[in-house]
């Protein structure tokens, strides 16, 4: 398990279909749940060359050929007022005459054509999520701003129909999972924590070679531009959420002339490293179940070590469930992490630890583990966690050695007696020998000029803690960033309380910016 920073929305839904689950199958097997959002501790920082470089004009001046959407993997074709094309964009920039990938588009147009502002894009997060399988999941919530945008996403490169990589096989997956603890405590476990890194990169470079160099995030921002230009749109109107936020602070940065009016929601800090991401995560993942533990009654502190104490047995001896499979810790500790994301999930969480105390089983927390490694009922995994390590590999320059990844222990177990061992171990696991070298150590997101911008930050925030707006904010620029504050639990805040909805929507529809610095309870 990498941390993800997932939409509030997918985390509900999977917490409402893992509730329904446990209902009628008494927590036997996993649920059939849309797969989450997810998103890496990605090391990010500036572009070395932010500067835009050119395209030809044919590619600016494509014509998409809207057609009726097929399905994605492992889910149903959306309705018929959804359309989906592909548009061609430079492998690599810096060769913009030389060879193309194509870049899958979804497009739900305005309801009210004469009063049509644009088409609002959207990325969901991730690295890694789709946006043509998100969008019409997580429309309903955008049906106001349908009525004078269109509604458009897509998959960015290196994710699903957009040249999605292809690094491992789901047997492959399964036996990672079995084999790996996330938390390792010997020698041998070391070594194939470590090993488990390589063998993914390795996967990726043989069989997704030619794009693996080219999948920052960067050039996707490259792409969002090529788009809006395809779309015939002046300025760029766009939604970013958790790594959305991130893409959006590179697209300010690189197009700040382009920018329209953009949201920035469930914020990833732009001045923290590999350590200080896994160090944010740590404190935000311990914030909000303390935060849980309170609102249940239980002691934060005695409730964190009921809970590091389950880990460790698990770590020893692991639960047997239903499905013949073993919950181990590396696996619990997802199950832990995915119901945190969203308020709404928290009664599952409880189910969860109850059975797993009490009765001696880790049905309801295999189940919540599956639903966030995108696995389903037959054992096929989704590509999201490749397509992401692909992405925030590409992105991170900083490759920390088991040594560095040790010698954070102490402070991070600190931090969380929970959580703080595997992301200390995290920081050196996730992209070692990786093929390809970094782009940076943090994103730039400076964008004077810039039209201003939106940025919301939640104060339970578990996977981008809310001190992350603030400071993305800060490094849009005075006049540019424009903080708006909400005061609740989860994971991005649109859609969950009236006053944070009615003010994007009110910036979205008539450009009204709220004042910077404004607070809204959820």
């Amino acid at each position: 398990m990498h941390p993800r920073q997932r939409t509030h929305r997918t985390a509900a839904l999977a917490g409402a279909a893992l509730l329904t689950a446990v209902a009628l199958a008494g927590c036997g097997g996993s649920p059939e749940a849309a797969p989450p959002d997810r998103e890496s501790v990605t090391a990010t920082s500036p572009a070395p060359d932010p500067r835009p470089t050119g395209r030809p004009a044919a590619l600016g001046s494509q014509k998409p050929d809207w057609k009726k959407c097929r399905a994605p993997e492992g889910g149903d074709a959306p309705g018929s007022r959804w359309r989906c094309a592909t548009v061609q964009v430079p492998l690599d920039y810096a060769k913009p005459d030389g060879d193309t990938i194509g870049i899958s588009l979804i497009r739900r147009q305005a309801r009210d054509s004469r009063a049509r502002i644009g088409s609002l894009l959207f990325n969901f997060g991730g690295p890694g999520g789709s946006g043509v399988s998100m969008l019409p999941q997580a429309a309903s919530e955008y049906g106001k701003l349908n009525s004078r945008y269109d509604l458009v996403s897509f998959d960015p490169r290196g994710v699903a129909a957009s040249e999605g990589v292809d690094c491992r096989s789901d047997g492959a997956t399964e036996a990672a999972l079995k084999r790996v603890d996330m938390t390792p405590d010997t020698p041998a476990e070391e070594a194939a924590f470590v090993e488990d890194g390589v063998d993914m990169g390795a996967g990726c470079e043989k069989n997704s070679g030619t794009v693996l160099p080219h999948l920052t995030t960067t050039n996707t921002a490259r792409d969002m531009d090529l788009i809006r230009q395809v779309l015939g749109d002046e300025k760029l109107y766009y939604f970013g959420i958790s790594y959305g936020t991130e893409l959006g602070g590179t697209y300010a940065h690189l197009f700040p002339t382009h920018v329209g009016r953009v949201v920035l929601d469930a914020v990833v800090d732009p001045t923290a490293d590999t350590v200080g991401h896994a160090r944010n995560q740590t404190e935000g993942f311990q914030r909000a179940l303390e935060n849980y533990l309170k609102d249940r009654g239980e002691d934060p502190e005695a409730g964190s070590a009921r809970i590091a104490r389950l880990l460790a047995k698990l770590d020893e001896s692991p639960l047997p469930t239903d499905s013949g499979r073993m919950l181990s810790e590396s696996l619990a500790l997802t199950g832990i992490v995915t119901p945190l994301y969203s308020k709404d999930s928290w009664p599952v969480l409880t189910q969860a630890l109850d059975e797993a105390e009490n009765n001696g089983t880790g049905n309801t927390l295999l189940a919540l583990a599956d639903s966030y490694n995108g696995r389903d009922d037959a054992g096929h995994y989704d590509t999201m966690t490749q397509s992401q390590r692909a992405i925030s590999c590409a992105d991170d320059h900083a490759r920390p050695a088991l040594d560095d990844a040790r010698a954070l222990l102490p402070e991070f177990r600190e931090l969380s007696p929970v959580f703080g061992a595997f992301l200390a171990w995290d920081t050196a696991g996730w992209c070692a020998g990786w093929p390809v070298p970094g782009e940076h150590d943090t994103p730039e997101a400076s964008a004077p000029g810039a039209a201003p911008i939106l940025v919301i930050g939640t104060t339970g925030d578990p996977a981008t803690p809310y001190e992350g707006a603030k400071r993305m904010a800060d490094e849009l620029g005075e006049g540019v960033g424009v903080m708006l504050t909400n005061r609740g639990e989860g994971h991005g805040s649109y859609g969950t309380g009236t006053c944070v909805t009615d003010r994007t929507d009110a910036y979205l529809l008539d450009g009204k910016v709220p004042a910077d610095g404004s607070v809204c309870s959820s």
